[in-house]
């Protein structure tokens, strides 16, 4: 099963599960004797996906075709059914409609520009969404506008007064659906306007460059609370220069001077958790290197601590009703080696049961483990490093598995299908965090702009260098690997460092920095690419220099290493003309380049057909060029 969300009341839990038909459909679990389940959704060309509580009674949720490519998925849309299956409403449309001849009709589904944006706690059957306002093109988001739909009837109606700023992209809403503030972007710059009351007048709090350093003293909204406090984070004046969690003073406009919160060599990336009944924060869901619990609350602290002295080798995650009394706990229990596993912890009797599990046939014992270590770049500069050691003793073959983006936080500590899979094959796991990656302070993220195949290139050279001088990687035996950005310095370290890598992977990977400007029907948006990418990546003016030279394509008739390169036909972040490029430059000097296409995906791979074949040939790519890896030995006890 998957994705378990606990009711208001604590006394069903909705969950994801197969249906006889390989779908996934939607089933609602009375906790309390004499305990029932009820199949309350389900379809025979689609797959429920998010499911969020609307009330005790009612549900909302979204669908995907997980068995499809890109090409052939439609939108999300938006469902609304009560837990006996009962009053099933679709809220927002999974396919366009370019040609109206009328006006739809106010319960209509909205069209697929909609999501939804929050649910609501104050009695109703409503719900948030957010519509999209798009330029004449239809290629652009102007702004946004939240919008309270009746689950029920299906009639919508905009909700909030006259006056809101324009470009208008993030509104923060309190639990009854009043717009409190609304974060703005315009022409490169981020304003955040707030109001005292449902009926006053927007005054801007904030003004800051959009891709600025953070010296300017700009914070983001986190959440509007039940206690009717505005959260926000901002960055600190520590070393790293990490965001952390404060209080906003609304007698001021400001946050407050201390942290409510803030975690050491990280940002703070997490979810507040209140009792409902009496407003109070109880605590909170944080991530570090891991995702964990921080609770506020004696109650739970203890709870907490009785169900991590059941499940002794998991990171347990509790997720308690809205009123933190309640009977019921919901237990998420994972680990690097065991994917997640759902447990219900009844608080009357102290005791744990199983009411599923993410992946059923992972065998927990011959998965392997994986450490968060911190690795210093050769300019003095401390990065993250997750490493996934296979079974038996190094030095492995091994592969530098890098992360897209690249200005996200590539991963946490956890069960990854992408890293057990190479590690069961016998790779020693490379995953570096390395400068421009958020997540960890803004001094390493910053430390990344401008530095495209440059800096950060060095920082993915220099962890395999730490792994071979720590005696984990074979220094001989050594492929990069990664895909979108992950892609793109790939190929830059078989263009920088050909006596580091044997061989490289690369799918759906930026091929050329110009591309990024030049290729039209790219979903790039526009705000990025005028103030964003000339900031952080490179000017295609003043930097022309640059571009070439830190550009795969341009530097093509160095690339002489066994190249395994694929791409998505449809694929609209990374057009395949990146790739066709390239491989039709490579043609001349490099007869070891396996190129793969899929024609109906896009930016990675959506189809499970097309990715049990896309990771086929890497096993086989990898065995013959890293040669083979010693055999596994039989399965061990977990730490």
């Amino acid at each position: 099963m998957g994705r378990p969300v606990l009711s208001p009341d604590g006394r069903h839990v909705a969950v994801q599960a197969p249906r006889a038909d390989g779908r996934i459909g939607l089933v609602v679990l009375e906790l309390n004797p004499p305990r029932q389940a009820r199949v309350v959704a389900g379809f025979a060309d689609a797959d429920v996906r998010d499911t969020q509580w609307v009330n005790n009674r009612r549900l909302v949720f979204t669908v995907a075709d997980l068995a499809a490519e890109v090409a052939d998925q439609r939108a999300p849309g938006l469902f609304a059914v009560d837990i006996d299956g009962q009053d099933m409403r679709q809220l927002i449309a999974r396919r366009w409609h370019f040609l109206r001849s009328t006006r739809p009709a106010p319960n209509e589904a909205l069209e697929p520009y909609h999501r939804l944006l929050r649910t609501l706690r104050d009695g109703s059957d409503d719900v948030i969404v957010e519509r999209a306002n798009l330029d004449s093109a239809r290629r652009e988001v102007r702004d946004t506008t939240p919008l309270r739909v009746d689950t029920r009837s299906g009639r919508s109606r905009v909700a909030v007064g006259p006056g809101w700023p324009d470009g208008a992209m993030g509104w923060v809403m309190d639990e009854r659906g009043q717009a409190r503030m609304v974060v703005a972007r315009e022409a490169g710059r981020t304003r955040v306007h707030r109001r005292a009351a449902p009926d006053a007048p927007w005054k801007q709090v904030l003004d800051v460059p959009s891709y600025g350093d953070g010296s300017g003293g700009g914070y983001r909204p986190v959440q509007w609370g039940p206690d009717g406090i505005l959260y926000a984070t901002r960055l600190r004046d520590d070393a790293a220069r990490t965001q952390a969690l404060y209080r906003f003073d609304t007698a001021t406009d400001t946050l407050e001077p201390m942290p409510l919160v803030a975690v050491a060599g990280f940002d703070f990336d997490g979810q507040l958790l209140f009792d409902h009944t009496s407003g109070k924060l109880i605590g909170l869901k944080v991530t570090s290197d891991a995702v964990g619990m921080h609770w506020l609350d004696e109650g739970m602290k203890r709870i907490q601590a009785q169900v991590d002295a059941k499940l002794g080798q998991t990171v347990n995650l509790l997720d308690v009703a809205e009123c933190a009394c309640s009977r019921w706990v919901l237990v998420t229990a994972y680990s690097d080696r065991q994917p997640a596993i759902y447990l219900l912890y009844d608080r009357e009797r102290d005791a744990l049961e199983v009411l599923g599990t993410s992946r059923p046939d992972i065998d927990p014992r011959r998965m392997a483990a994986q450490d968060l270590v911190r690795v210093r770049a050769r300019d003095g500069l401390e990065f993250p490093l997750y490493v996934t050691k296979p079974a038996g003793r190094g030095p492995w073959p091994a592969v530098v598995l890098v992360h897209g983006g690249p200005y996200v936080r590539g991963r946490s500590w956890h069960w990854s299908a992408d890293a057990q899979f190479l590690a069961s094959r016998g790779y020693l796991v490379l995953e570096p965090e390395y400068r421009g990656s958020t997540g960890y302070g803004q001094g390493l993220f910053q430390a990344g702009w401008r530095q495209w195949g440059l800096a950060m290139q060095d920082d993915i050279a220099d962890t395999a260098k730490w792994a071979v001088a720590q005696g984990l990687a074979d220094p001989a035996r050594i492929c990069i690997a990664g895909a979108s950005y992950g892609g793109y310095a790939t190929l830059m370290g078989l263009v920088r460092h050909p006596d580091l890598y044997r061989c490289g992977i690369a799918w759906a990977a930026v091929t050329d920095i110009g591309l990024l400007y030049d290729l039209t029907w790219s979903d790039l948006p526009e705000e990025w690419m005028r103030h964003g990418m000339p900031r952080l990546i490179a000017d295609p003016v003043r930097d022309a220099a640059q571009i070439e030279a830190t550009s795969p394509l341009k530097q093509a008739a160095r690339i002489r290493r066994p190249l395994l390169l694929a791409f998505g036909g449809v694929d609209r972040r990374v057009p395949i003309d990146h790739g066709r490029k390239l491989r039709d430059a490579l043609a001349a000097q490099n007869a070891d380049v396996q190129w793969v296409e899929y024609p109906g995906e896009g930016h990675g791979w959506s189809k499970p057909e097309n990715r049990y074949d896309f990771w086929g040939r890497v096993e086989v790519f990898l065995r013959r060029n890293l040669g083979a890896p010693t055999p596994a030995p039989a399965a061990s006890t977990p730490r």
